[in-house]
């Protein structure tokens, strides 16, 4: 049993019940054992007033009490006909708070969607909100203006790529998550005392008894609020409310896929969070504002488990973490001009590279060191355009590492990608390839386990080259590397693409998964992880830009068909529209969800504003009461520690972050064995297999007999899952060829059935025989008018593992195989008779016949379909 575990909330369902005067919000967990009530009152016009009585019901006492709630507010006493307590809404979490110039209204998760799960830890995306005003209609007093501003607020799309999770932070990373779960036994105890001494739940620790080394810490981290989105609306009630009903929510991008290697089936996830400070548009958020955030910031993390394992402590996890954002200086574009391509200006001075550094001291606090700037901007112009930044940029970085040690300094790599793009002599991701593998040795990777053996004993080169922090519970990475270009979109996706392909290649060899860290194009596991990736950046390109990728991985491998042209002019136009026209009504909606903007009566509209630059740089509405040093700009302590991040050193001041309380091992709040399967409840199938998502077996490896089924295997580019199987037409027409194929006597290979070839004919003999050698198909049995075709695609074990079973097998498993056989016989003779007794109709019937071939005895199943 581990030492430590995630904290589950115990907040996963709410109901909102209504009165005249209170709401109350009813939460309880999953298993529905454990109950939270909020009261809420709705008789105050323009406060907030919630009562939390820390308690935890069980199911019998929150009937009791709804019971008494419902008599309490009936018109006439002992009136049944009328209930006093009404049932408002069902919802899964509470998004926040929010007033505009009326009273408040509350934002609950009424739908969500399973989107990935990592360790047994599930990660919902949002589907559905519903915002209700909480004060009554008597005490109500109207303004004109509110309707429009909860328009606006209501602009931005929660069910569009918000996410949350009720165990695991999605705020940091995974290496933070399992750093904070292996600390020391002594510090967790010393936490746990301290816990107790502040805790403000009266009943938290009752009936608490810990027996030797029963118990379990729980542990819950505070998130990063750069990444969380509900913040300012969660921020009214964080103190006055138990933690279980606080839900942080992210926005960016999370997806799943599932590789099989083998039939072991591991899962790749990628996250990406996107920066809520100095968030907006495309040009109306360029460069940074005056605290050192970014335009276009996104954390994009890449998660690699072995699923046959689930656990955190006992399985296999390996991230990888790089990150994207505008060019940390003072510099806009003006889109008052109508032009596709606004001429850049700097907009203040900066000599001592003070926005820089505030930066680059907030990336060397959360990653450690180095911090590597890849500049993907254009070195080369007839006219000064992106080279503007880039010379900026040089200037700052040159100035900042001179208060550095040589060992910390921050690495800038500039690398025009357009020039090289533009290039017939050299391929693009050839060189990106080169550059991607220096950039992951310098940094490493994170994985939770030590070397394998394998690699001990058999080392490869670019194994002892790698960077990082080699712990003796695995290795972690030190430093980031951060990719920008102009606009970091495109250009800066595809970069992140071959950098996070280069890394995906090493988590999969420090696992054990591959003999060598290398990956090739065209292989099963690089498309999949190349349709991820286009997702993510289809979708933060939406965000930011307005519209999908307009150049994608394949534009730059130059094999994108003649119609992906057409489509990246259409992707142009739909990013210029948006920019020119919708760009600003959706900055508005992203200042007034995330608290930049307060309406306030008396003071000027969000719309009457001219511009929302001194809403985002707040030193032009007040001047800052500390001045950082031009030359000393890290943060104190920062430096002490590196190259390792400061965030994740054992320390008194990051110990305050966490919230660590001591549980029974089979307690529901630290189980997540039983919070992912639930084997106390009746699952649907609905439930259980919510998460349907890619896999590389069924998605990309081609449906040939006799292939290689491994993922790392190089297909040619019409051999892959979806090319045979990708639409409608395909799909009937393979369907008509198999069941053609049935009809004839020797089952032909499905290569010749399933492609359109020219020969019509079927193939020679000397095919069939070759076909026979590597898979031996399943006998086909026609019933009635309908037929079924069963095909054994899997290789024979000589050819997968160089190992066979033996010949002949034992006479004491051939006896327990007979008496198995004649059981199943028995059994099928009754079920035969009970159906024609009853005269019911079945689909199949399972028959196992005994066949004997050269002194052995095979069992095979046949499928018949019954027509009666």
């Amino acid at each position: 049993m581990p030492t430590a575990a995630p904290i589950i909330s115990s907040v996963q369902k709410l109901v909102l019940y209504e009165t005249r005067a209170r709401y109350f919000l009813v939460g309880s967990n999953h298993a529905e054992t454990k109950y939270r009530v909020l009261k809420i009152d709705r008789t105050e016009p323009k406060d907030l007033v919630i009562i939390d009585d820390k308690h935890v019901y069980t199911q019998q006492e929150v009937r009791e009490l709804l019971g008494r709630l419902d008599l309490g507010n009936r018109t006439k006493m002992g009136q049944k006909g009328s209930s006093g307590l009404f049932r408002a809404v069902s919802a899964f979490g509470i998004v926040g708070f929010v007033r505009f110039l009326e009273g408040y209204y509350i934002i609950l998760i009424t739908k969500r969607r399973k989107m990935a799960d990592i360790g047994g830890h599930a990660i919902y995306k949002i589907e559905d909100t519903n915002m209700i005003y909480i004060p009554n209609d008597s005490v109500r007093v109207t303004h004109p203006d509110e309707a429009r501003y909860l328009r606006i607020f209501q602009n931005v799309d929660l069910s569009s790529n918000f996410y949350f999770s009720y165990s695991y932070d999605l705020s940091h990373s995974l290496q933070y998550n399992l750093t904070v779960l292996r600390m020391p036994l002594e510090m967790l105890k010393t936490e746990t005392a301290q816990t107790r001494q502040e805790s403000f739940d009266i009943f938290e620790d009752e009936g608490l008894i810990t027996q030797g080394g029963s118990g379990v810490f729980g542990i819950c981290s505070e998130p990063y609020m750069k990444y969380v989105w509900n913040g300012e609306l969660l921020d009214i009630i964080k103190n006055t409310i138990h933690r279980d009903w606080l839900l942080y929510i992210i926005h960016g991008f999370c997806g799943q896929s599932k590789l099989l290697i083998y039939g072991r089936p591991v899962y790749v996830t990628l996250i990406a969070r996107r920066s809520s400070k100095f968030a907006g548009t495309r040009f109306l958020k360029r460069g940074a504002n005056c605290e050192g955030d970014v335009a276009n910031e996104v954390e994009t993390e890449q998660i690699l488990c072995d699923a046959s394992v689930m656990s955190f402590t006992a399985g296999s996890y390996s991230s990888y973490v790089q990150v994207r954002g505008s060019v940390p200086l003072y510099w806009s574009q003006d889109i008052s001009t109508m032009m596709p391509k606004p001429p850049i200006t700097l907009d203040q001075a900066d000599p001592f590279a003070h926005i820089a550094a505030l930066h680059f001291d907030q990336m060397f606090q959360r990653f450690g060191s180095p911090i590597i700037i890849l500049n993907l901007v254009k070195e080369r112009e007839k006219r000064k355009h992106e080279r503007i930044l880039s010379e900026e940029l040089v200037a700052a970085v040159t100035y900042l590492n001179q208060f550095l040690p040589p060992e910390h300094s921050i690495v800038y790599i500039p690398w025009d990608m357009a020039k090289y793009t533009k290039s017939k002599l050299c391929n693009v991701l050839d060189r990106l390839n080169v550059l991607a593998e220096s950039l992951v040795k310098k940094t490493g990777f994170f994985v939770n386990r030590p070397d394998s053996y394998c690699s001990i004993l058999r080392p490869d080169e670019k194994w002892n080259e790698l960077g990082g922090c080699v712990v003796p519970t695995g290795r972690l990475q030190t430093g980031v590397l951060r990719t920008n270009c102009v606009d970091c979109l495109d250009r800066t996706n595809t970069a992140q693409f071959m950098v996070g392909k280069c890394a995906l290649a090493y988590q999969l060899y420090s696992l054990g998964l591959i003999d060598k860290p290398n990956l090739q194009f065209d292989t099963d596991a690089v498309r999949l992880f190349e349709e991820l990736y286009e997702d993510h950046g289809d979708t933060l390109s939406l965000q930011y830009g307005g519209s999908q990728l307009v150049h994608r991985v394949k534009t730059y491998r130059k094999i994108a068909p003649w119609t992906q042209h057409s489509k990246d002019i259409m992707q142009t136009l739909s990013r210029y529209y948006s920019n020119a026209f919708s760009d600003a009504d959706r900055q508005d909606s992203i200042n007034l969800f995330l608290g930049v903007f307060h309406p306030t009566e008396g003071k000027p509209h969000l719309w009457e504003l001219p511009t929302d630059f001194y809403l985002h740089h707040k030193n032009t509405m007040r001047l800052s009461q500390t001045r950082r040093s031009y030359t000393d700009w890290l943060t104190p302590g920062v430096i002490n520690h590196l190259p390792l991040p400061y965030d994740e050193v054992t320390c008194v001041e990051n110990r305050k972050k966490l919230i660590v309380k001591k549980f029974h091992k089979y307690e529901e709040e630290i189980d997540i064995h039983s919070e992912f399967f639930r084997p106390y409840e009746l699952s649907s199938f609905d439930d259980t297999f919510c998460l349907a998502m890619t896999s590389s077996a069924r998605d990309f490896m081609p449906k040939n007999v006799g292939i290689d089924p491994s993922p790392f295997t190089v297909r040619k580019p019409d051999e892959t899952g979806k090319s045979v199987l990708g639409n409608k037409s395909n799909r009937e027409e393979t369907v008509l060829q198999r069941k053609t194929a049935a009809s004839a006597p020797p089952p032909p290979n499905e290569e010749a059935v399933s492609s359109s070839s020219e020969d019509d004919s079927g193939t020679d003999r000397e095919d069939e025989g070759s076909v026979s050698q590597r898979s031996t198909p399943v006998k086909m049995t026609d019933a009635g008018d309908s037929t079924k075709v069963t095909e054994n695609l899997v290789q024979p074990m000589k050819d997968v593992y160089g190992i066979n079973l033996s010949d002949v097998p034992s006479e004491e498993d051939l006896s327990v195989y007979t008496r198995f056989v004649q059981l199943g016989q028995h059994q099928h003779k009754q079920d035969k008779s009970n159906q024609q007794h009853c005269s019911k109709h079945l689909d199949g019937v399972i028959k196992l016949e005994t066949r004997k071939i050269k002194a052995q005895t095979y069992y095979t199943s046949e499928w018949t379909d019954q027509a009666k």
